[in-house]
């Protein structure tokens, strides 16, 4: 074979491979186990999970253990007592070879996220009222040191209701909304599982002192708010069962 054409096929070769390496997401820390139905506490009563403390870990743990930054943005919700939230996206994550879409709601006090809502670079209006805020340099480099108050784990794989009982176990009680979806509720490991009748799913992982706060728009309104089920009762009771005191 021709010497130049030799070359010509080991740089594409080469360039292919690189390629192929920018595209792979950055390799997590897998020391410790990172299994979304791992869910356990510290002597202090944090939740942990997927390798991190709520409460704890910071976001610059976070994208230690992920080899990335994360998209920092903060939401304003005027119509909620707490308006201000600050979030860390992280798209395409592979924990223990699951791939799943992660949001890291960041602790940090309304009155500095406040200032840093009005320090903001660009505003947003989204479809749900809700304001999005990119953030100032100085401001997004401070929250590196935030804690982790909450952990928004969205799997890309679809998961049926078998799969979800036999890796999550059977919840504590199952809330049906209009739109469809069900939420999971697992009050023993504060989290919250989601899903839609096509089988997408938002798992929510709070600290025992937020799980109330996470629960609270499941509360039915009237008559007609959403069902509520726990499993092992007879269906008609079930169905008027009132709301669980948190």
């Amino acid at each position: 074979m021709d010497r130049k054409i030799v070359l010509a096929v080991l740089a594409a070769a080469l360039l292919g491979t690189i390629g192929i390496m920018l595209l792979m997401p950055p390799a997590v820390d897998e020391s410790v186990a990172r299994l979304p139905w791992k869910v356990s506490r510290d002597p202090q009563g944090h939740t942990q999970v997927l390798g991190f403390t709520l409460g704890i870990s910071t976001l610059s743990d976070v994208r230690k253990a992920f080899g990335e930054d994360g998209k920092i943005n903060l939401f304003a919700r005027p119509d909620r007592g707490d308006p201000y939230a600050i979030e860390a996206y992280f798209d395409q994550v592979y924990l223990n070879r699951l791939r799943a879409d992660l949001v890291m709601t960041l602790d940090v006090p309304q009155d500095e996220a406040a200032g840093m809502y009005d320090r903001g670079l660009r505003i947003s209006q989204l479809e749900s009222g809700a304001k999005k805020i990119d953030l100032a340099p100085a401001d997004a480099a401070r929250l590196a040191a935030a804690p982790i108050r909450a952990i928004t784990y969205l799997p890309w794989k679809h998961l049926d209701a078998e799969v979800i009982e036999r890796r999550f176990g059977k919840p504590s009680e199952r809330v049906s909304e209009k739109s469809g979806v069900t939420h999971w509720l697992y009050p023993a490991k504060t989290m919250d599982i989601a899903r839609d009748p096509k089988g997408d799913v938002v798992i929510q992982y709070v600290n025992p002192g937020d799980f109330s706060a996470l629960v609270k728009p499941l509360d039915p309104a009237s008559a007609n708010g959403p069902r509520r089920e726990r499993p092992g009762a007879p269906a008609a009771k079930a169905a008027s069962a009132p709301a669980a005191s948190h």
